[in-house]
């Protein structure tokens, strides 16, 4: 069913803060109006992205909730190790009986039987618990690290817990002491607990250690240890925040991906927004479609959070009744079973759920949802503009009627937001997914269609898919998932060769995310990725430069006649080798001038700038190197150069064999 006239001219109103603000005189002819929100990013928890990477806690497992059904071997202990040090005697025992929350059911009971050796004795005392952490625990000296957790005195009589950053020195020797307080339980209700530890020294494979100095029983739960230095102070791991911060990223879609949907695991395991936006004690943790755990101390929340602190659109993408097609074996097996999808009876509570979403981002403290967002700290609205329905579910009549199900009912309620659609995965001319996804986009005039696909270097330098596109298509294009399948420097060039042509089409397509994001060292689902990470150390790839490029030029027109590359190579495909694209952004009255070479030849661009009032001092950035050289955690090879240049209206400018260079000039 098409939708009234009156809400496509809401849409297509909002969809214009998108497409770009209506011509400025100040914008010489021959250009032609782009989205200036190309660039963004694309946050899934896949290679623990988030716990053990962008989430800055510390403690894995703090709250005794890992289990079986995620891994093989762990269960509420797993990352937790009893400690006695001078022969201390205790126990230590799973419990579910009046838990903090029902969300949060798992805490470790500890009896404490004795605490001191039977003679004289210098050592360490106590009996309690150790974490590692996550492949150990970075500290850095006079840094300060937040301390807590909850805890119940059950014996009702008080007792002392210390608390203490070690650096654990083998079996039957007392660990080296980096920072220690005591804290004192009085309370046999549940009740939180804090103190500050400050390192004396930096130290790379730390532990945490809580010791009960005393006898009795007492229950334990959500252990944290957080450093204070976090991004803007939410809670966010700070190196990683800001060097995705410096591709400039214009929105971010998230959760998911397959974890929108659980992947494969069923219904059981969808993500739940609603279960993500409290105090992080009552949120339900559950298993991550990639195989491990998720804390869901990054829920809705933080992500809406981290949006307003870089300046992105938030794009969340909610489920739609509908499975992930890699369920029951439909990656091959029993392809006629591949999806399963909710009853039509059941779909209201799905769509109520977006619904609810929306008066959460937006509604005011008054409203049952707004008061929810205002609890948790933020009494002001995020400005909800993007949300995005389904995640490359195969597009089946079952999909179509749900989709359709909730676009209607979505769009009459809140006719200012702009959905965000779906294509399924290998989003080319020809696959099914791809033509029956544009059919259903069509007929429902879906402002954004949201396309994916990973292939061959070989692929981006040949194709220049956009080219062919529609103009009078309702829909607009948003590449949401793709990269080269390498991380080599070719493979970067060959992305960017692509990109230059997205440039070209930016009428078509509004948005691109790279993905996936992020990739923790040893802990890794997929490959490539765009930076990958340590507990110390954050490694960006080739790629990351050429998003990076793409994202600090953003604009709003495109011209496509004022770079002439001498004598360009073709490619086996419809695309060159050489590529080159001009953007205005009128906002910040600058002007972008980028190139790309791929091939082993030196290559001259002639490039006129004669209907621009430029200005002489002027910044190039250059990415080169070896085709075949790759960033990785022993290397890092490739990386942009930035220096100061003179620039005049009319030029010449060398190419190097396998470059990419950029102009920033102001107007």
């Amino acid at each position: 069913m098409k939708r009234p006239i009156l809400t496509l001219v809401a849409l297509a109103t909002a969809t214009s803060a998108m497409i770009a603000a209506q011509k400025p005189v100040s914008a010489p002819k021959g250009g032609k109006q782009i989205s200036d929100h190309l660039i963004g990013i694309f946050f899934e928890d896949i290679s623990s992205s988030a716990d053990g990477g962008l989430n800055a806690e510390l403690i894995q497992n703090g709250s005794f909730e890992y289990n079986p059904m995620e891994r093989d071997g762990w269960g509420p202990g797993t990352n937790w190790k009893m400690i006695r040090p001078g022969h201390a005697l205790g126990n230590l025992e799973v419990k579910q009986q009046d838990p903090i929350h029902p969300n949060n059911p798992n805490y470790m009971r500890v009896y404490v039987e004795r605490v001191r050796p039977f003679r004289d004795y210098s050592g360490w005392i106590g009996f309690g618990m150790q974490n590692d952490g996550f492949d150990g625990i970075s500290v850095k000296k006079d840094a300060d690290y937040d301390f807590s957790m909850f805890v119940r005195d059950v014996n009702k009589k008080g007792m002392k817990i210390r608390v203490a950053l070690v650096q654990p020195q083998g079996w039957g020797k007392d660990p080296k002491l980096l920072a220690d307080d005591t804290i004192s339980i009085d309370s046999n209700n549940w009740k939180r607990y804090s103190c500050t530890l400050r390192p004396t020294e930096d130290c790379t494979n730390a532990a945490l250690q809580f010791l009960a100095l005393e006898t009795g029983v007492f229950d334990v739960d959500m252990v944290s240890l957080m450093p204070l230095d976090t991004y803007k102070g939410h809670g966010i791991r700070k190196d990683l925040a800001e060097t995705i911060e410096k591709l400039n990223p214009k929105f971010m879609r998230f959760p998911g991906g397959c974890v929108v949907h659980g992947g494969g695991d069923g219904f059981w395991n969808t993500y739940h927004w609603k279960e993500t936006v409290g105090p992080k004690e009552t949120r339900r943790q559950q298993k991550n479609t990639w195989g491990y755990h998720q804390s869901m101390n990054i829920g809705y929340y933080e992500y809406f959070q981290l949006c307003e602190d870089m300046g992105m659109e938030p794009v969340p993408i909610l489920p739609c009744g509908v499975s992930c097609q890699g369920s029951n074996g439909g990656w091959g097996l029993w392809p006629e079973q591949a999806q399963d999808v909710v009853d039509m009876k059941d779909m209201d509570r799905w769509t109520q759920d977006a619904l609810d979403l929306i008066e959460w981002a937006n509604g005011d403290a008054s409203t049952k949802w707004g008061k929810v967002r205002a609890e948790a700290g933020h009494p002001e609205p995020f400005n909800l503009k993007y949300l995005g329905i389904g995640n490359e579910e195969k597009i089946s009549p079952e999909f179509a009627e749900r989709f359709k199900y909730m676009y209607d009912r979505i769009t009459a309620a809140h006719p200012e937001i702009i959905i965000v659609g779906t294509d399924g995965p290998g989003s080319h001319p020809g696959n099914p997914d791809y033509e029956a996804g544009w059919k259903l986009a069509e007929e429902l005039e879906i402002p954004i269609n949201d396309e994916h696909y990973y292939e061959p270097r070989e692929y981006f330098m040949k194709s220049r898919q956009y080219d062919s596109y529609p103009r009078d298509r309702k829909s607009k294009v948003y590449l949401g998932e793709y990269a080269s399948k390498d991380k080599k420097l070719i493979d970067a060039l060959a992305e960017a060769l692509y990109l230059l042509h997205v440039e070209r089409n930016g009428d078509v397509v509004v948005m691109t995310s790279y993905a996936p994001l992020l990739a923790r060292k040893n802990a890794t689902n997929w490959n490539p990725d765009l930076i990958y990470f340590d507990n110390e150390r954050v490694y960006p790839t080739c790629s990351y430069y050429v998003q990076q490029m793409f994202g600090q030029s953003q604009g709003d027109y495109y011209y496509g006649d004022c770079v002439e590359v001498e004598n360009p190579d073709k490619s086996e495909g419809d695309g060159f080798l050489q590529e080159q694209s001009v953007i205005l952004n009128t906002k910040d009255r600058k002007l972008f001038v980028k190139v790309c070479n791929a091939t082993d030849k030196e290559k001259t661009a002639k490039i006129d700038l004669s209907r621009f009032n430029i200005k002489k001092n002027a910044k190039m950035t250059v990415l080169k190197g070896n085709p075949e050289d790759e960033n990785n955690f022993d290397a890092q090879p490739i990386s942009t150069t930035t220096e100061d240049v003179k620039v005049s209206k009319k030029m010449n400018v060398k190419l190097a064999p396998w470059s990419f260079v950029m102009y920033e000039i102001n107007l």
